[in-house]
């Protein structure tokens, strides 16, 4: 289970009910992992916790330190008033990091930015906040980056962008990255291993593009939907 991030019997309760009930799994470095499940499953509530913005009701949560992770969402854009590098120069403050002049400019550029160098975060276009979101998440060099939802409301080809620039930043085998997600034909392209959840608990993990056949679905879509509908099946 040694990882950038290790869980173990992890439990969130809300008034007496577990919204997350008993959840263990690693990521390791190098390695995207797909954090999937129907709506109220508990995933956000997992990466919350995960962050620090929830406190577990019980079970332990390792692996890299709360200031090597980072965290980005299509829901969660950054400041519209501020420009993209004013955006940077803050996070990377609050993150501490150094050089941040440089930084800012490397990011900026590895992430197709810099002539927004002085445009309004809430004027560019929902692919391009999502690459400021990407940048913003990667100014503490991360060694776990957390997705939820990081394609959610792009077209075609703002989310494949998306999707390179995270592969490419996993190929390194420095850091893991956990990504929710309900496109199932995205999970299959980018996550080398996929957890099922269901009210709470983990219900299937294995290679997305061998764990349908297991339980005798066609594809990862099929295995979602019985996930969401029939979980007492598999």
């Amino acid at each position: 289970m040694d990882g950038v991030l290790t869980v173990s019997g992890l439990r969130k309760e809300f008034g007496g009910m577990a919204a997350v009930d008993g959840v263990s799994f690693a990521v390791r470095p190098g390695e995207i992992v797909g954090l999937l499940g129907p709506n109220g499953a508990g995933k956000t509530t997992t990466i919350s916790m995960i962050l620090g913005v929830l406190e577990p009701t019980a079970g332990t949560i390792s692996g890299a330190p709360r200031e090597r992770c980072n965290f980005a969402a299509a829901y969660a854009p950054l400041p519209g008033n501020l420009t993209v590098e004013e955006n940077l120069r803050v996070f990377g403050l609050i993150y501490g990091a150094s050089p941040l002049g440089a930084k800012v400019e490397e990011l900026m550029a590895r992430f197709d930015l810099l002539r927004f160098r002085d445009t309004k975060a809430g004027l560019l276009s929902s692919g391009e906040q999502s690459r400021l979101g990407l940048a913003k998440a990667m100014l503490n060099d991360p060694a776990l980056l957390l997705l939820d939802e990081p394609t959610a409301s792009l077209d075609p080809a703002a989310a494949r962008e998306v999707r390179a620039l995270i592969k490419e930043f996993a190929a390194r085998g420095t850091a893991g990255v956990l990504w929710t997600s309900h496109n199932m034909h995205e999970v299959e392209e980018v996550c080398g291993r996929v957890l099922f959840m269901a009210h709470g608990k983990v219900l299937l993990e294995g290679d997305p593009r061998t764990l349908p056949a297991a339980h005798g679905k066609r594809d990862l879509e099929e295995l979602f939907v019985t996930v969401a509908r029939e979980p007492l099946s598999l």
